[in-house]
């Protein structure tokens, strides 16, 4: 008989990164996907060494682990699929569906399912992602520590209130990183710097300064007071910055993720 696997339902870009990522850690264990969509599989499969499932029945029925991996929108006709072909569903159930409830999920699947909640970072592709964890009631010990350890492979866990799963959601994407390199560099060529120099010097300024951050492990505002001379460069930037709205503007963005992983909730 063979092991059960770690089972994906979607093979798109999440599991993409979480396949590839537990593979470069060294992940040795069956990894089986299902998708409708071919293209999707066959990348997959030379990517991550990935098992393509012949149907949903066969996917869900080789899971030790199942991880939902669709859109928030599929999510509930996802579990309805899974119920409806009669598939003996996994006890441990981990959804990546960003706003969609363990309330939601315990009710659409209808199985005595433990559930839990992550939201990997697409940059655990490379191992160095950050996946923030809830966990439903009634989820073990043994299950907790079997999920956390599959997350960690890929990254940084974090285990955090489901009530803060949707701010986490809005705040920890890369793409606030590639947004403010973009701006920052955009900027840049406006005063002047060709496009490669001005997002080598974007891309600097944000990576290797919150680089510098972490390794030094000097507190944000001792930095911000070292860079702020004041009279300087820096210090002009900053308060240029902050007069035209800056943080409002980030707060705007944060509260507006929010209410998109809210709405997801109400589908």
């Amino acid at each position: 008989m063979r092991m059960k696997a770690t089972v994906f339902l979607g093979g798109g870009r999440i599991t993409g990164a979480l396949a590839a990522g537990l593979r470069l850690a060294g992940y040795e264990g069956r990894i089986v996907v299902y998708d409708r969509n071919p293209q999707k599989l066959r990348a997959l499969r030379r990517e991550s060494r990935v098992e393509v499932a012949r149907d949903l029945k066969s996917a869900v029925e080789q899971a030790e682990m199942l991880i939902v991996a669709v859109r928030p929108a599929s999510v509930a006709e996802m579990l309805d699929e899974v119920v409806a072909c009669g598939a003996s569903a996994p006890r441990l159930c981990v959804s990546l569906a960003a706003g969609v409830p363990l309330r939601n999920l315990r009710r659409w699947l209808g199985h005595p399912v433990h559930w839990v909640r992550a939201m990997p970072s697409p940059v655990c592709r490379i191992g160095r992602g950050l996946t923030p964890l809830s966990f439903d009631r009634g989820v073990t010990r043994a299950e907790r520590v079997r999920v956390r350890k599959m997350f960690a492979l890929v990254g940084v866990v974090l285990e955090i209130p489901e009530r803060q799963m949707d701010a986490i959601t809005a705040t920890h994407s890369p793409t606030h990183g590639y947004h403010a390199v973009a701006t920052l560099a955009k900027a840049a060529q406006d005063a002047g710097l060709d496009r490669a120099t001005a997002l080598t010097a974007a891309a600097h300024a944000l990576g290797e300064g919150i680089s510098y951050w972490r390794e030094s492990r000097q507190s944000l505002d001792a930095l911000l007071r070292e860079a702020a001379t004041p009279g300087g460069i820096a210090a002009a930037t900053m308060a240029a910055m902050d007069e035209s709205g800056y943080a409002q503007v980030v707060r705007n963005g944060i509260r507006a993720g929010i209410k998109q992983a809210r709405r997801n909730a109400k589908r």
